[in-house]
C-alpha cells in the first residue's frame, strides 16, 4: 500500500487512504459510517481513523458505497462479513456490486493513458493492494435518489450516473463526498485540480459532466473526491471540472 493518510477533515469525517485512492469515516452520536471501502489492504487503516475519532470498531454500524468499481468496493465485503452491517450502493450499481465485474462497460480505452507514469502508479497500488481482482459483496441495501439513509451521520443521496450508472454523492456533516463525480488528482494522467474522471473509467462521460450541475447547491463547505485532496467552496470546484471537460 502506499503511504497512509489520516487526516482530521471536522469533527465528523476523517479521510484514510493514500494518494492514489480515498476512503472516509462519517460519525455523529450514534456510531460510524465507512464511506466507500477502497482497495482490500486499506482495511488496515480503520483503527486509525477510529482512534482518530474517538472511536472503536463496534461504532461502526454501515458501509455506504458511492459507487460499485473495484477501488472503492475493496475490503466492504470483508467488513460486512466481520461487523455484520449493511453495504449500501444505489440500485443502479446493485449487479456491479455485487457480481465478479471490474469496472463495466467504459467510454474509452486504457491505452492512450499509458503514456501517463501516474497510470502505472495506478495499476501497481491496485496489483499490491489487492484490487486487481474483484471482491462481489454477497449482500447490499440498494437506495435511490434524495434519500437521507437511516446509518450513523444520516448522508443525504445525490444520485450523479455517468462514472457509473448508480454514481451518487452524499451530502452530511457540512461535507460533499463526491466520490468519483470529479476528482482533484487525476489516477491515470496525474493532474491536478477539479477534474471529471478519465473516460476510461467512465460509463457515460458526457452523463458524468451533466450531473456535475447536481452537486452545485449542496449547501456543503468542503468537497471530498474519491482521488485527490479535498477543496473548499465546492460550487468553484464544480465550475472547473465543467471547464476542463472530459479528461
Amino acid at each position: 500500500m502506499a503511504e497512509p493518510i489520516v487526516a482530521r477533515v471536522n469533527d465528523n469525517v476523517v479521510r484514510l487512504g493514500t494518494s492514489v485512492v480515498n476512503w472516509y469515516l462519517l460519525a455523529d452520536a450514534e456510531g460510524v459510517t465507512v464511506v466507500d471501502a477502497a482497495l482490500p489492504a486499506y482495511r488496515t487503516q480503520l483503527g486509525a481513523g477510529l482512534r482518530e475519532l474517538g472511536r472503536t470498531l463496534p461504532d461502526v454500524k454501515a458501509i455506504v458505497l458511492t459507487h460499485a468499481h473495484a477501488d472503492h468496493v475493496g475490503f466492504a465485503e470483508q467488513l460486512r462479513q466481520e461487523l455484520d452491517i449493511p453495504v449500501y450502493v444505489h440500485r443502479d450499481d446493485e449487479q456491479l456490486a455485487t457480481s465478479a465485474k471490474q469496472f463495466g462497460k467504459t467510454d474509452a480505452s486504457m491505452f492512450p493513458y499509458f503514456r501517463y507514469p501516474a497510470a502505472y502508479r495506478l495499476m501497481f497500488e491496485m496489483l499490491r493492494s489487492g484490487g486487481a481482482k474483484s471482491h462481489p459483496i454477497e449482500r447490499v441495501t440498494r437506495f435511490g435518489d434524495a434519500e437521507e439513509l437511516p446509518v450513523p451521520g444520516r448522508p443525504r443521496t445525490i444520485h450523479t450516473p455517468g462514472h457509473s450508472p448508480g454514481h451518487t454523492a452524499l451530502v452530511a456533516a457540512d461535507t460533499l463526498f463526491a466520490g468519483d463525480a470529479l476528482c482533484t488528482q487525476n489516477p491515470l494522467t496525474g493532474k491536478r485540480g477539479p477534474q471529471l474522471m478519465p473516460s476510461a473509467f467512465n460509463a457515460s462521460t458526457d452523463q458524468a459532466l451533466a450531473s456535475l450541475d447536481r452537486l452545485v447547491g449542496s449547501g456543503a463547505s468542503v468537497l471530498l473526491p474519491g482521488h485527490g485532496p479535498p477543496v473548499r467552496e465546492p460550487n468553484s470546484a464544480v465550475d472547473e471540472a465543467k471547464r476542463r471537460g472530459p479528461t
